[in-house]
């Protein structure tokens, strides 16, 4: 109940607060949750605004709770992304309070309910996670062009030709995953990570995919997950998990052992970046570098 208050009373400050006198040189700002929305924006309209992603490298959004350096950003942002279906569930307040005032895109309504992964535990909740499937990722940038477009329109041309420059870009990364998962016998495509981010991954590239915890790290994972998993991957004989680089390696560390317990040696296969990209200035800090790093590491490691 604090915390509510604390949010409440934060934005309303932050609201109230005096604007800056217009300046020609300031542009106009685009506030994302993630660094993967982040870097759909930024090429999308390239240097007619200013960009900012909340969440960094190693953070995790299912966990993530606004500072008040988020509170102001987002008070002072002309443009607010965020992903949607609860994948940002602590700021789902914040984002309430602001729709009347501010210009909000919410990157899954690009995607018709038919097209989501619906979360079998909690009929309706969908998964999140749709940057995992590129083609679907591509109508999500499709739909955040045609939102920016809308807030300002005297931009269309330049935002269409970008934009239709890095869809371009998508289609070729897709066609380059396609390939590259070819190359991996279909009986080797079995993924195990550490929370079920990767379904959309899985249902697009033909893998069977299981994770300890569920589409959300909020989720709680027991001896009985552990021992279910230590089982799979016995009996399928699977010889490499992933952790990922948002969440503890704590939880698969206890089923590689469990493993070992049982005579079956199954080692950590890499880190995968699931609801976080890799650092700023990296080729896994975009989100062409994540897929192909991904995609690159978890083939690899299966072979």
């Amino acid at each position: 109940m604090k915390n509510r208050i604390f949010i409440g009373l934060s934005i309303l400050f932050f609201a109230c607060q005096p604007q800056p006198e217009t300046n020609e040189n300031i542009k106009p700002q685009i506030v994302c949750t993630t660094g993967m929305l982040g870097d759909a924006v930024k090429n999308i309209v390239g240097e007619h605004y200013e960009v900012t992603s909340l969440m960094g490298p190693g953070v995790d959004p299912h966990l993530y709770k606004a500072t008040q350096g988020d509170l102001k950003a987002l008070s002072n942002a002309d443009i607010i992304i965020y992903n949607g279906l609860h994948l940002e569930g602590k700021m789902g307040e914040v984002f309430e309070k602001l729709e009347n005032r501010k210009q909000i895109i919410v990157a899954a309504e690009a995607i018709p309910e038919e097209q989501l992964i619906n979360n079998t535990e909690f009929q309706g909740a969908f998964d999140p996670h749709l940057w995992f499937d590129v083609e679907i990722w591509a109508k999500v940038v499709l739909h955040l062009r045609n939102g920016i477009i809308d807030f300002n329109p005297e931009l269309k041309k330049d935002i269409n030709k970008n934009t239709q420059v890095y869809y371009e870009l998508l289609q070729d990364l897709n066609t380059n995953v396609v390939s590259s998962i070819e190359s991996l016998d279909s009986s080797k495509r079995i993924l195990i990570t550490a929370h079920d981010a990767f379904g959309y991954f899985g249902r697009t590239y033909s893998f069977k995919v299981k994770g300890l915890q569920g589409i959300s790290t909020v989720s709680e994972y027991g001896l009985k997950d552990v021992s279910n998993l230590v089982n799979f991957i016995t009996e399928k004989e699977i010889n490499a998990v992933f952790v990922e680089s948002s969440v503890s390696d704590r939880s698969l560390k206890a089923v590689i052992e469990g493993c070992k317990a049982k005579g079956h040696e199954v080692s950590i296969g890499g880190i995968l970046y699931s609801d976080a990209m890799g650092e700023e200035n990296t080729s896994e800090g975009t989100y062409l570098g994540m897929v192909k790093y991904n995609v690159n590491t978890i083939v690899n490691s299966l072979k």
